[in-house]
């Protein structure tokens, strides 16, 4: 490799009228994305993230999986954008999993706000390249140059250079440092901030889009497995005799049983390996297996339900405390409390998990609908017993994720498998599998204890959040929860109350616990913002007046100077603070949209809730229609998000709108519940999700016009939902909902 640095003019114009057809430099900085400089068959690759082949085709590489989101679309507006690139010759290509790129992973609603500039200087370092080329070839100033929709342009002459024209000789050149980069100005932003259509819509309608489930190889066989239904389940012995019999399948193998923590690793189990999918299935429903339970057989839902309340009824460990609570308390005017739960529920995304596996001559590939590539990498190197580098991730479309896809249990299995059979192998999860042998959302309990004045003023907060953790996955002896999980929602509560204590109750896990779209967010929210709605009923208070009251005046809160250790969502809190005043706007702008205090016929009625989450700031109002029999009915549902900047405001409103659905499902009709430690629901006849009868009619969504910085997007329009829902019931009937879903209680 040669490395070419400070090029003089001279020396660059005798090097550009002599290149030969392969020319490569190279600035070599370890753990750098914007480490290599390149030509490859003439193209000019100066960073991980964009290429400009000769013919002026750019191509923008996403580095985060498309589950629907449409990051794909997003980073790449963001590149072109500072590159000053035409949209129409921008292409999308798909990164495999590798640590070059940074984070990959696509969860926390983090992929905008983490590469923003990232992105943006990856645009702006190949356009300065270009200009500099150009104002070398012309013996010009460097800033006399500008480029200007795929052109480099020289201002005062008006002449002008493609792209295309300029890559061989810009890989001669290093990269500017960062330091020297100028970033275009928000007022000349092309496609940030703009609607721009998705780069996948296309291939997606027309069936052309590749999802994990769509993988085909030469010799391809589909494996299914029958896995233990209860976590730590063990075979203790098996018949497949009938298996075997069953056309199609080749072999039937035992997985290594599960031992604690369960981690990301496979749950063990029987596979069945065949020529095609109705065979492996077949084959599995043929099988005679008799299983040892173990401990965790004696899980039960209602008395673990039980369990758990009774634990938020006793004091916990402390996570934060403003004033003195049991003061206040004791010397109330009144109190109030209320419980509230919420069930186990699956990501149930619709395509279910699926991982392609081929292991041959020391090396494995892997096609994965995979949200986080590197740690599926780093996971089958360690099945396998490979280094990374033996190991290649390739991520196709994922048919949803919401956290399932983060675990790659599914591409270990696929890999052990493939390894086995000596041959590409197909991995299917059925929805039976998904639904019964998942990572779960948590089950929770809430207790809120709080004192009122004579005005109706809140003066006392206690809070009381018991539920197993996702800490628990990865040491089975922990039984209270994780920081991160504290702060989603719990620690950062926005309320302008003097005396406040939040505790955190213990609780064992028996099932493998996981992240679900916003996380804690969803319980923490659902009770903190239904009580809030308690508590202006208790005053006699419009909730949405009583619920600004309690935000109180606009500030930052300082969670550091109370003694609360907060990550903040992983960004700085200087650049991120928890602002209230942000958060009251939302509560505003909602209640404006939904006309709030009109008047309204009999069984119908407002609800509004509003949170924080992933550094954005949510209000959802919801209409709600009760008939006399109960039937619930959804007429309208109105959202405003701040979420800082935005790149693409139809991705936002996108996200909302399903945000929206995937938390009317969880509050209105999802339940995961167990017997004798196995999962009853099996599928989406009793594992019920919102179908288009169920969805608001009409859903409006108001995006907040910032210049703060990006924060996520999908994720916080989930948490609100299942409060303002809530809170809308009970203005329409009276009737108070505290455990999740509400199912059937509403009906007479």
């Amino acid at each position: 490799m040669k490395v070419i640095e400070n090029v003089s003019r001279r020396d660059f114009l005798r090097s550009f009228g002599a290149m030969a057809g392969l020319v490569i430099g190279a600035r070599l900085m370890p753990d750098n994305v914007f480490a290599a400089t390149r030509v490859s068959g003439n193209e000019m690759q100066p960073n991980v993230f964009v290429s400009i082949a000769p013919d002026g085709t750019v191509t923008v590489v996403c580095h985060r999986s498309e589950m629907g989101q449409q990051v794909r679309t997003s980073m790449a507006q963001i590149v072109a954008d500072e590159l000053e690139a035409d949209w129409s010759r921008v292409v999308v290509a798909q990164a495999e999993g590798d640590s070059k790129y940074g984070d990959q992973n696509t969860d926390g609603s983090r992929s905008v706000r983490r590469n923003f500039t990232l992105l943006r200087q990856a645009g702006a370092t190949a356009r300065t390249m270009l200009e500099q080329v150009a104002a070398a070839w012309w013996d010009v100033p460097d800033h006399e140059c500008d480029a200007i929709n795929h052109e480099i342009v020289h201002k005062s002459s008006g002449r002008k250079f493609e792209f295309g024209e300029l890559t061989h000789a810009a890989a001669l050149i290093a990269p500017p440092p960062l330091s020297a980069l100028t970033l275009k100005d928000r007022e000349n932003w092309r496609y940030i901030g703009k609607s721009v259509p998705s780069v996948d819509h296309w291939d997606i309608v027309r069936g052309r889009g590749v999802y994990g489930i769509d993988i085909q190889l030469d010799r391809m066989k589909v494996a299914v497995v029958a896995r233990p239904p209860v976590l730590y389940g063990k075979v203790r012995s098996f018949d497949d005799r009938a298996a075997l019999a069953v056309r199609g399948v080749e072999q039937v193998i035992e997985l290594p049983a599960l031992e604690p923590p369960a981690a990301f690793n496979p749950l063990g189990g029987v596979a069945v390996i065949a020529s095609n999918t109705w065979a492996a299935i077949q084959g599995r429903a043929s099988l005679e297996i008799e299983w040892e339970h173990g401990g965790n057989s004696a899980y039960e839902s209602n008395a673990y339900r039980e369990q758990i309340l009774a634990n938020s009824r006793q004091s916990g460990r402390i996570v934060r405390e403003d004033g003195d609570v049991d003061l206040a308390l004791r010397d109330a005017e009144r109190t109030i409390s209320a419980e509230y739960v919420v069930p186990h529920l699956a990501q149930a995304p619709m395509e279910p998990p699926v991982a392609t596996a081929w292991v041959q001559d020391g090396r494995a590939q892997v096609w994965a609908s995979t949200q986080t590539p590197q740690s599926t990498r780093r996971e089958v190197a360690a099945a396998l017993a490979f280094d990374e580098s033996q190991v290649r991730v390739d991520v196709p479309l994922l048919g949803g994720g919401f956290g399932r896809k983060s675990k790659p249990d599914f591409s270990v299995e696929a890999a052990l498998l493939a390894r086995h059979a000596n041959a590409p192998v197909k991995v299917l999860w059925t929805r039976e599998d998904d639904l019964r042998n998942g990572y779960y959302h948590t089950v929770s309990a809430q207790r809120i204890e709080a004192a009122l004045d004579e005005d109706g003023k809140t003066t006392a907060w206690l809070h009381r959040s018991v539920f197993p953790s996702i800490g628990a996955t990865f040491d089975d002896k922990k039984r209270s929860a994780t920081p991160t999980e504290m702060r989603l929602g719990f620690v950062d509560n926005p309320f302008d109350i003097p005396n406040m204590r939040l505790e955190n109750g213990e609780a064992e896990a028996h099932v493998r616990i996981g992240w679900l779209r916003s996380v804690a967010n969803v319980y923490h929210a659902f009770a903190t913002q239904s009580f809030a709605h308690e508590l202006a009923i208790a005053a006699g208070r419009d909730p949405k007046d009583y619920l600004l009251d309690l935000i109180g005046p606009p500030r930052e809160i300082d969670l550091a100077a109370k003694g609360v250790a907060y990550d903040n969502y992983g960004d700085p809190i200087d650049v991120y603070p928890i602002d209230t005043g942000r958060l009251a706007h939302v509560v505003r702008t909602a209640a404006k949209m939904a006309e709030w205090g009109r008047e309204l016929p009999q069984g119908r009625g407002l609800g509004i809730a509003a949170h924080r989450s992933f550094l954005s700031y949510v209000a959802t109002a919801v209409e709600v229609e009760v008939s006399a029999a109960g039937d619930l009915a959804i007429p309208s549902l109105w959202i405003a998000i701040d979420a800082g900047t935005v790149v693409n405001p139809d991705h936002v409103i996108a996200q909302c709108e399903g945000g929206s659905v995937y938390g009317l499902s969880c509050a209105l009709l999802s339940e995961i519940t167990m017997s004798q430690g196995a999962v009853d629901q099996a599928n989406f006849d009793n594992y019920l999700v919102a179908r288009m009868n169920d969805a608001p009619k009409a859903i409006n969504v108001h995006i907040v016009n910032s210049d703060a910085p990006p924060s996520g997007v999908g994720e916080p329009p989930t948490p609100p939902l299942a409060p303002a829902l809530c809170n809308a019931v009970h203005a329409a009937t009276g009737k108070r909902i505290r455990n999740l879903p509400i199912g059937d209680q509403l009906r007479v």
